[in-house]
């Protein structure tokens, strides 16, 4: 794939940073694709406004609990030492490939195990184990030694208009990062990159406390998300549950920036379908701005665009159904499926065509054959569009099992509406940047 407005003939480096392979002539009828993602989206609307009229969802008090033995497991200090060693080594490993290996990420790991096996394999592991990244987050180890190191444990309460907003910046500047940036695959920008974060999000620890990398790191706030929608999770009362993933995403704080982190999400995938058009390419390439400037500027307006159709869709619900309290924030938690169906969509053939390849490498048997393609062309067409579609289709359920709470009965129904044009806009443009 050609990233962000890349030669055409570019090298296999920006292939990796942009994250995605190529989807373009995909053999699957456009039409078929989008009526039959418009009827998907309006049935399910219509069963849920005959068949579901009170709220089924009960956040975190609900889960059938695991065996004892298994939480002691889950719960015990070797357990969670362990995992802090490895994300820690993990963490070191590539900063040592950066900073000794060669600037090529054919012969180096680290672009790979960063863009790939990281920001990538967190999608499948929050999923499957729910926020397992606050146990192997590198920093939050980092931060434990320095307090050991100097005895000094700071607590200052954080701002509370702060909330999300600085992991919505830092997930800003990852993405610029792999989608905008001229070098994204070559060492030395991503170590210095990764350097700077790092050191930041200390500083602020150092300031704040552990409870910093909750909201303020990118990462831990991505992963957390997404593992609002892992079967299992943890009770009010602390114990390890299996429970409908619909109930995790119920339990979604409702914080300020919410709504900018989940777009910035979403518009960054989007954004990331846009530039592998070969109109965008033209433009970004022939722009008197420069390759770099325009890119911005599209990214930037993806997510504003992005965050403008949310902010008007929660305008009319409003207008339609009443005030409510919360106008921006009470339906976010329905983007967060929305999100997982684009980030399904655009990076499952890269996680599983290169992941094993850097992992190949990083264990110095990278002379192997290259994996083949898990799909023919059919099927990762077939699975990009299931994915983009179901994850509409769920964030249509939780938006309606909020609504049914929030609202008076008789307009219940009505205040979605908005809603659904969302969604069907959502999932139309969507699949437009996979066909295209």
């Amino acid at each position: 794939m050609t990233g962000s407005g890349a030669d055409p003939h570019a090298a296999p480096a920006a292939v990796l940073a942009h994250g995605v392979g190529s989807t373009h002539d995909l053999p699957i009828s456009p039409f078929y694709a989008f009526a039959g993602a418009f009827t998907a989206l309006f049935v399910s609307f219509l069963a849920l406004a005959l068949l579901w009229s009170t709220s089924r969802f009960r956040g975190d008090r609900s889960g059938l609990p695991l065996p004892a033995a298994l939480q002691r497991m889950a719960d015990a200090p070797a357990t969670r030492t362990t995992l802090r060693v490895l994300g820690l080594a993990a963490a070191l490993f590539v900063a040592a490939h950066l900073l000794l290996g060669p600037d090529d990420p054919d012969r180096n790991p680290a672009p790979g195990a960063v863009y790939v096996l990281f920001w990538v394999g967190l999608v499948p592991a929050s999923l499957l184990l729910g926020p397992v990244w606050r146990l192997l987050n590198p920093l939050r180890t980092l931060h434990r030694l320095i307090c050991r190191a100097t005895r000094r444990r700071p607590d200052r309460p954080l701002p509370p208009r702060l909330g999300l907003w600085p992991a919505a910046a830092g997930l800003l500047a990852f993405t610029w990062l792999e989608l905008v940036s001229p070098e994204p695959a070559s060492t030395t920008p991503l170590l210095i990159a990764l350097a700077a974060y790092a050191t930041l999000q200390l500083a602020l620890a150092a300031r704040f406390g552990e409870r910093w990398f909750a909201d303020g790191d990118a990462f831990e706030a991505y992963a957390g998300l997404l593992a609002r929608l892992s079967p299992l999770g943890r009770r009010t009362d602390g114990r390890l549950v299996l429970r409908n993933p619909f109930h995790g995403l119920d339990a979604t704080p409702e914080r300020p920036g919410l709504v900018a982190t989940v777009c910035v999400l979403l518009g960054s995938t989007a954004y990331d379908g846009l530039s592998d058009n070969p109109s965008w390419i033209n433009t970004v390439q022939t722009s008197p701005l420069g390759r770099t400037p325009t890119a911005t500027l599209g990214l930037l307006a993806t997510i504003g665009l992005v965050a403008a159709l949310y902010c008007l869709c929660t305008l009319a619900t409003r207008l339609v159904s009443g005030p409510h309290p919360r106008p921006l924030t009470a339906f976010a938690h329905s983007l967060v499926p929305i999100a997982l169906g684009y980030l399904v969509a655009h990076y499952f053939s890269l996680l599983v065509t290169e992941g094993p390849c850097t992992v190949s490498m990083a264990l110095g048997t990278d002379n192997a054959s290259p994996a083949a393609p898990p799909l023919a062309p059919g099927g990762l067409a077939a699975l990009q569009v299931a994915a983009v579609v179901t994850g509409h289709v769920l964030g249509v359920v939780a938006a309606h099992d909020r609504s049914v709470r929030l609202f008076p009965p008789a307009r219940a129904v009505a205040g979605q509406l908005p809603l659904l044009v969302l969604m069907i806009t959502y999932t139309l443009g969507g699949i437009g940047l996979l066909l295209n």
